[in-house]
C-alpha cells in the first residue's frame, strides 16, 4: 500500500481543446449557358425539377427576350439543403457553355475551383483558364451518333450528373421520364444522352 507524501500535488488532466465542426449547408449554384435552340431553358427547369424530387430547395431563372434571338441565351440554378434567399447565380460553382461565345461571356464568373463543362464540338480549342476543373467533350457529335442533336444538351447533363455533389443521374433519369411520360420515344433517346455523358 502507497502513501501519498506530504505536500504532494496531484496532477490534473489537461483539458483538451475541443474545435466544434460546424456542418455547412450544401448548396451548389449552375449556370448552363448556349445559344437560343440548344435547350438551355429545358436544362434548367430539368435539374430545378430533380433536385426538388430529391428533397432540395431550388430556384430557378431563365432568360427571354432579345439576348435569346441569336444571342447568349442562359438559365441560372439553384439547390440547397436549406432555402434559398436570391435565384441570381453571379459566380456559379457549376458552369455549363453549349457554344464557343458562351464560354468567351461566362468562362470569367466561374468560381475559383468551379467545374467548367463545355462542349467540344463547338467551343473548339480546350479552355486554358487555371484553378478550376474542366471537363471538354464533344456533346454535339455524341448527340449526332444517337441519331438527334437535339439531345447535345442530356449530355451535358449526364456529365454534370457524374459530379455533382447535390443531383443524382436517378432523379434526373426519374424527373426526365416524367417529363416526357406521353412521349416514350423522346424519352429513350434523351436518357441515352444523359447515359452517355454520365459516362465521360
Amino acid at each position: 500500500m502507497t502513501k501519498k507524501r506530504k505536500n504532494q500535488k496531484t496532477k490534473k488532466p489537461k483539458a483538451k481543446n475541443l474545435k466544434l465542426k460546424i456542418k455547412r449547408a450544401v448548396c451548389e449554384e449552375i449556370l448552363c449557358a448556349g445559344f437560343g435552340g440548344q435547350g438551355i431553358m429545358f436544362m434548367g427547369k430539368l435539374l430545378a425539377e430533380a433536385g426538388l424530387a430529391g428533397g432540395l430547395a431550388v430556384t430557378w431563372m431563365p432568360s427571354y427576350g432579345a439576348e435569346v434571338r441569336g444571342g447568349t441565351a442562359y438559365s441560372m440554378t439553384k439547390v440547397s439543403e436549406k432555402e434559398i434567399a436570391s435565384p441570381i447565380v453571379a459566380n456559379p460553382d457549376i458552369l455549363i457553355v453549349m457554344n464557343k461565345p458562351s464560354l468567351i461571356k461566362y468562362e470569367g464568373k466561374l468560381k475559383d475551383g468551379g467545374l467548367l463543362i463545355s462542349n467540344r464540338s463547338l467551343v473548339g480549342n480546350f479552355p486554358k483558364r487555371k484553378g478550376i476543373k474542366i471537363v471538354n467533350i464533344p456533346m454535339t457529335e455524341i448527340a449526332y451518333s444517337l441519331g438527334d442533336i437535339r439531345c447535345a444538351n442530356m449530355v451535358a447533363i449526364g456529365a454534370l450528373a457524374k459530379r455533382s455533389k447535390m443531383l443524382s443521374i436517378r432523379n434526373i433519369a426519374n424527373t426526365l421520364k416524367e417529363i416526357f411520360k406521353d412521349k416514350e420515344e423522346l424519352f429513350a433517346r434523351n436518357k441515352k444522352a444523359l447515359e452517355k455523358g454520365y459516362k465521360t
